[in-house]
């Protein structure tokens, strides 16, 4: 059964394909990313979920989805059919699905190479991201691509302290170096550490993050400018979250949580216009698998001081809400690339809680601006604006040099 045409895209041929190198390609994210594509390309489901298949991003001329080619980097070894095949029992795939892409899935686990640092991994993060690196421009090669995204997927890790690099900024300047535009979906330091603010400055590479914005934030992003725009005064908003999987196991981490939650509280002092008194609790819960529950309870004033209280309740699959996601980054950030646009793309906050460059919080407004990036990525702007932007640099100045002390072992 064949796909039905994309709106945002032109047929696919072999001089035209897109790489996705997924950091964490083992994980359930990127097997769902993998899995899906393979599966809206065949026409087997609709692409619910994905913005760039919606009309507003017609004739913006991002890569088919059957011109994407997948690889990654990961640290465990489990096969990817086999972990589709786990998620399809956990409910998170449709049933039968990772048989009918198993072709897919497969293609895609010949192209991950084992991540680091493993247990016992001797190498310094210079040689680990000039690793790294060799990696992703063997995959572009071998796979004939014009470009290739990279995108960190993998579990989130504690906050980075100090000069040396943590994995996930390994592999950030390690897509730089291979010449390729980075996007941070997870909390993790990516290229926010202060000592990489000189290398991502000088590689005119597009890049965006971080820590996608799939569940509870989402709500928050559009409860916290109701609030604000009807002159309704929140006293406290807390929040509790319930999860398992690899980011529950993850999170459990007080540091790794601690480098969630900063995305969250963000969102509410940002659309708040104020820090409110609350505080977002995580709590790992392996028996609910891939399946995320979210409670919010925000006490607010109404006129004359009347005391009110909203309560919400989000019950959700990560997954199966971040791969479009993913995928949709993957496109857009390629497409920037295509058009020579350099630096933080701020545009596409409305992805991530924590997103680079200065922009809205609220999801409103950030959809705006995402789709005046989807007219300029047609390749004529309004107004003829240049199509190269340099975005602002973080205001760290350390060299990319301290690549060689390394960080911590990468968690999934």
């Amino acid at each position: 059964m064949s796909a039905s045409p994309s709106p945002a895209s032109s047929p696919s041929s072999a001089a035209s394909r897109t790489g996705v190198w997924l950091i964490g390609a083992r994980g359930s994210v990127a097997a769902t990313a993998v899995a899906g594509c393979a599966a809206v390309t065949a026409g087997l489901h609709r692409p619910t979920g994905m913005v760039t298949e919606t009309p507003p991003f017609t004739g913006s001329a991002l890569p088919a989805l059957s011109a994407l080619v997948f690889g990654g980097h990961d640290t465990v070894d489990c096969p990817l059919p086999k972990r589709a095949e786990a998620l399809a029992a956990g409910g998170v795939l449709p049933p039968g699905l990772p048989a009918a892409v198993a072709a897919e899935l497969a293609a895609a686990d010949r192209e991950i190479r084992p991540g680091g640092p493993l247990p016992g991994d001797t190498r310094s993060a210079g040689e680990l991201v000039t690793a790294f690196a060799a990696d992703i421009r063997d995959f572009v090669r071998r796979s004939g691509a014009a470009r290739a995204v990279v995108v960190n997927v993998a579990s989130t890790e504690p906050l980075a302290t100090g000069r040396d690099l943590p994995p996930s900024s390994l592999y950030a300047v390690a897509a730089l170096r291979a010449g390729c535009p980075y996007v941070n979906f997870t909390p993790s330091t990516g290229l926010h550490h202060p000592s990489l603010a000189t290398e991502a400055a000088a590689g005119g590479l597009p890049h965006a993050g971080r820590d996608g914005k799939t569940g509870q934030t989402l709500l928050r992003s559009v409860l916290g400018p109701m609030f604000t725009q009807r002159a309704l005064t929140v006293r406290a908003w807390s929040g509790t979250n319930l999860l398992g999987g690899g980011d529950g196991a993850a999170l459990a981490d007080p540091a790794a949580a601690a480098a969630k939650n900063a995305g969250k509280e963000r969102v509410l002092a940002d659309t708040l216009g104020a820090t409110v008194e609350g505080e977002v609790h995580i709590d790992d819960v392996p028996a609910l698998g891939d399946f995320k529950t979210a409670w919010d309870h925000i006490a607010f004033d109404g006129f004359l001081g009347t005391r009110m209280i909203l309560q919400t309740i989000w019950q959700g699959c990560d997954s199966a809400l971040a791969a479009p996601l993913v995928l949709d980054l993957a496109r857009l950030v390629a497409r920037s690339h295509e058009l020579g646009l350099t630096g933080p793309l701020r545009e596409l906050g409305f992805y991530f809680k924590d997103p680079v460059g200065d922009g809205p919080s609220g999801l409103g407004d950030q959809y705006a601006e995402l789709l005046g990036f989807a007219h300029r990525l047609r390749g004529r702007p309004p107004g003829d604006d240049a199509t190269e932007r340099v975005g602002p640099a973080d205001p760290a100045a350390d060299s990319a040099d301290s690549a060689d002390s390394a960080g911590a072992g990468e968690r999934r």
